[in-house]
């Protein structure tokens, strides 16, 4: 009878404790490798598809730049202002702002809100819409902007011709980017892959087509590339609307509209954070741009600037999946697996960065010649090439700090850190070592770099002493806060989130 009685307690007491720790920590059974093997297949599920569809992307650009770069010198000038100052800008500011949809759709995800993805999805189309047209003068009124700069005449009304192409384009990332993080939530961005594959080969096929063999010049280059942008969206539309997200696209709602000033808040934070890094070489290039003989400096730094640039690819699509990841896991409530998950992808995107920081090093004679046959061109890149190796370095550590950030939905925070190291640190230390102390194009470089340096070591010290309990927690208020049932959803939105 005793042992029965204690056969009955230890067996609840076993119960007690696989339910005390369910949806929070590992059975102490499991091994490492299968819970890196688990979380591997989770991270590259959202890595992969997004590191291909940014390289599809920025494959779109290139292949627009080359075919433009044969219709003559002055369409080429005014093709590379627009697309890295204008495009850049606005991309910056639009895909900064999606990723506070990437903060909300993650998080509720892994809380299993599924039909609140759709109505962020509403949401963030609104806003990014209207921010879109807040940007648009810009695109219209390029020529004289250019004029007020002090640019030649050809190119800047050559770059106002551009720009006025590049309208449908920036109105595309629009659905691009939001669509892209509402699916990527849910690990369902397999489908953008293969519009990716379709869109680049398509797009190569066009500017050839329409530039060499109907000779349509410009437009044929920049018709092509409006197709190349609008084709995925219309798939991915396709794709949600029409049952590819059965739980978390239910319609359109007019509740998409109510509370839409806290997502513009945490929007706003998004798009400053993100804004501050992706414009950051920019102000390397118009920084070596106003020191003397810089054309071959300027043509060296836009080599290991393109480099850097496909490499930057892949960290973004690191970055991406560590706030997938991230969320996720805050939204199911689990701190454990979401430190497990950050210390995985800052590993493996780390271990990437070090064998190309390797390759860059030993391979850095002959790096230039794949782009230039001027041999003063090649040993600048030689130069430069172990700045561009440390520089591949920290890119494979800070963006995904920077989505953990996303993933936590800490962006406000990293913009003021982002404003202190790259704005208050960098770029003036870059300014003092290029101009003051005459170290020219490398001392602008190497300041920039320490200010990468000092941006990545504040993320890892925050990521390193957050409570992520409490992270749960606040992750946890922050969708109860939002929050809108089924019932009251169909209702119209009528009572209060």
């Amino acid at each position: 009878m005793e042992g029965e009685l204690n056969s009955k307690l230890l067996s609840e007491e076993r119960v007690d404790d696989l339910v005390g720790r369910e949806g929070e920590e590992d059975p102490e059974e499991e091994k490492l490798e299968r819970r890196l093997w688990e979380e591997n297949k989770k991270l590259w599920v959202v890595a992969g598809p997004s590191i291909f569809t940014r390289f599809s992307t920025f494959g779109v650009t290139v292949i627009s730049q080359a075919f433009v770069g044969h219709i003559g010198p002055t369409e080429l000038a005014a093709y590379a202002i627009v697309s890295t100052v204008l495009v850049r800008f606005a991309n910056g500011i639009l895909l900064g702002m999606a990723s506070a949809l990437e903060t909300l759709c993650g998080q509720s995800y892994g809380a299993k809100q599924y039909h609140m993805l759709g109505i962020y999805l509403q949401r963030s189309w609104i806003i990014l819409f209207t921010c879109s047209l807040v940007i648009l003068p810009i695109f219209i009124f390029t020529t004289p902007i250019l004029r007020l700069l002090g640019q030649e005449e050809s190119i800047s009304s050559m770059a106002g011709v551009i720009s006025l192409w590049f309208i449908p384009v920036m109105f595309s990332y629009v659905w691009a980017f939001t669509l892209q993080m509402y699916l990527q939530a849910q690990s369902k961005n397999v489908i953008i892959t293969y519009l990716a594959v379709l869109t680049l080969a398509l797009h190569l096929f066009l500017s050839w087509f329409m530039t060499i063999k109907l000779g349509l010049g410009l437009a044929g280059v920049m018709g092509s590339m409006i197709l190349a942008m609008w084709i995925p969206v219309l798939g991915q539309l396709a794709f949600v609307f029409f049952g590819g997200c059965p739980e978390t696209w239910t319609g359109f709602s007019w509740t998409a509209f109510k509370d839409l000033g806290a997502i513009i808040k945490l929007s706003l934070s998004s798009g400053v954070m993100l804004c501050l890094e992706l414009w950051y070489n920019t102000i390397l290039v118009l920084l070596t741009g106003h020191m003397k003989n810089a054309e071959v400096a300027i043509d060296a730094l836009s080599i290991c600037l393109n480099i850097n640039g496909w490499e930057m690819m892949i960290s973004v699509g690191f970055l991406a999946a560590a706030g997938v990841r991230v969320a996720n896991e805050l939204g199911a409530g689990s701190a454990r697996k979401a430190k497990f998950s950050i210390i995985n992808v800052v590993i493996t995107s780390f271990t990437i960065g070090a064998v190309l920081f390797m390759l860059f090093l030993v391979f850095r004679d002959k790096l230039a010649y794949i782009f230039t046959e001027s041999s003063a061109v090649a040993m600048a890149v030689s130069d430069l090439s172990p700045l561009l190796a440390f520089s591949l370095l920290l890119n494979s550590i800070q963006p995904v700090l920077s989505g953990v950030a996303v993933g936590a939905g800490w962006q406000s925070v990293v913009a003021y850190v982002n404003i202190t190291c790259y704005y208050v640190i960098g770029i003036p230390l870059g300014a003092a070592l290029g101009y003051w102390l005459g170290f020219h194009v490398k001392g602008i470089w190497i300041g920039m770099l320490i200010g990468t340096l000092v941006q990545t070591v504040v993320l890892i010290f925050i990521t390193m002493r957050t409570d992520w309990e409490k992270q749960v927690i606040i992750s946890q208020e922050r969708l109860k806060k939002w929050y809108m049932d089924q019932a009251r959803r169909s209702n119209g939105g009528r009572g209060n989130p």
